[in-house]
């Protein structure tokens, strides 16, 4: 039982690229736009905030570098989306795919075939006196102002508007794919938040396959959130916890002996396809999610 106590400060960490990257999709879905590129989104722009973070010596311009690293990305996937209106599966599928085979190939050409390890002066530090990430406390806030955007603002109403009936929104006078643009860029932004965070603050180093899933998980937390910004903040938190718990027990002398390594690491995923099974029945989206605008 102690044990359940003693993976909370990591969970709260774990749960920091799950939501982020969720929240960015709840506010793209809500304009119509699938993104399933968010594993890929995380691995770009994890190397992007680790080589800023490198170059200047400085871990906050690293962020940045990662934020806008996820915010362009976010804008490739709108332009063929939404101005091409290409297959939004497809496009996601190609973001993830580049993903790993540009920062493979980036890692290898700096830093050769083994990951780096960053130094500790390019960490993102604690919050002093909490000892906390300074990114725990910013993930809820980010939530609020995500469900404030969506549910109290006048562009919330016309995100949600060119999501559920596009041409009825065009017919007013609502700009269906600028507002669709900025949807996906806020979503690719926050993904680059979380990239940032993987390699900043939480695991300090940079790989190709360095999300291990947490994009696709982030997907699954969308669903369970049924496009709620706070229960995506949930959501996050449930599966943080699992993913620490996961590694926790892994480290338990005895269990770690019994029981392979790879069994014990499934616990987050498997988690995962249980809390998915069991929403995604009930979840409602937008009625013309992943269907591109063609103004007639």
């Amino acid at each position: 039982m102690s044990a359940l106590w003693q993976v909370l400060p990591v969970a709260l960490r774990a749960m920091v690229p799950i939501t982020l990257a969720a929240l960015g999709e709840v506010f793209g879905e809500w304009a119509g736009v699938v993104n399933i590129g968010l594993e890929g989104i995380m691995t770009v722009s994890a190397f992007t905030a680790a080589l800023a973070s490198w170059a200047t010596r400085n871990p906050w311009v690293g962020v940045l570098a990662g934020l806008l690293t996820g915010a362009l990305v976010g804008l490739l996937h709108g332009f063929i989306a939404v101005r091409l209106r290409g297959n939004q599966i497809i496009s996601g599928v190609g973001i993830n795919l580049l993903g790993m085979g540009a920062v493979g190939f980036g890692t290898w050409a700096l830093w050769g075939a083994k990951s780096p390890m960053l130094e500790r002066h390019l960490w993102i530090p604690e919050v002093p006196g909490l000892g906390l990430s300074p990114f725990v406390l910013l993930t809820p806030a980010l939530a609020l102002l995500t469900w404030w955007l969506l549910f109290r603002t006048a562009l919330g109403l016309r995100v949600r508007g060119v999501g559920e009936n596009p041409m009825a929104a065009d017919v007013v006078g609502v700009p269906v794919e600028k507002l669709r643009l900025l949807a996906v860029v806020y979503g690719g932004g926050l993904g680059g938040l979380a990239g940032a965070f993987l390699s900043l603050d939480w695991l300090h180093t940079v790989s190709a396959t360095l999300p291990a899933g947490r994009g696709f998980i982030a997907l699954a937390n969308v669903v369970f959130s049924k496009l709620n910004p706070f229960l995506a903040l949930l959501g996050g938190f449930l599966f943080g916890y699992f993913d620490a718990l996961g590694i926790q027990l892994a480290s338990v002398a005895g269990l770690s002996g019994g029981v392979p390594y790879q069994f014990i690491r499934m616990i987050p995923y498997a988690a995962t396809l249980l809390v998915v099974t069991l929403a995604i029945g009930r979840a409602r989206f937008p009625k013309a999610l992943g269907q591109p605008y063609r103004r007639e």
